[in-house]
């Protein structure tokens, strides 16, 4: 077994501000997506996947806010928001 691979890492969490900002930005994304009938879903995912920002409508500034965050940050508030509102 390889050295370390038995060791389970840990990711930097995000404050309180910077998750408020995410999900403010998750959400102008996804409005600015809808208004030009896209599916905020896919192009997200793709977004997050290959971190090509032209999946990103320009429409609103949707484009350049999103890239204000990093990829794993707009993921952690996915996750966290998808998990909290499974659990209740």
């Amino acid at each position: 077994m390889k050295s370390g691979l038995s060791e389970t890492q840990t990711f930097i969490n995000m404050d309180k501000q910077a998750k408020n900002e995410a999900r403010d930005i998750i959400l102008m994304v996804c409005s600015a997506l809808k208004q030009k009938g896209y599916n905020p879903i896919n192009q997200i995912v793709g977004y997050i996947l290959s971190g090509d920002p032209t999946y990103i409508t320009s429409f609103n500034n949707a484009r350049s806010t999103i890239c204000k965050l990093e990829r794993d940050e707009l993921l952690e508030e996915i996750v966290m928001s998808y998990l909290k509102n499974t659990a209740e």
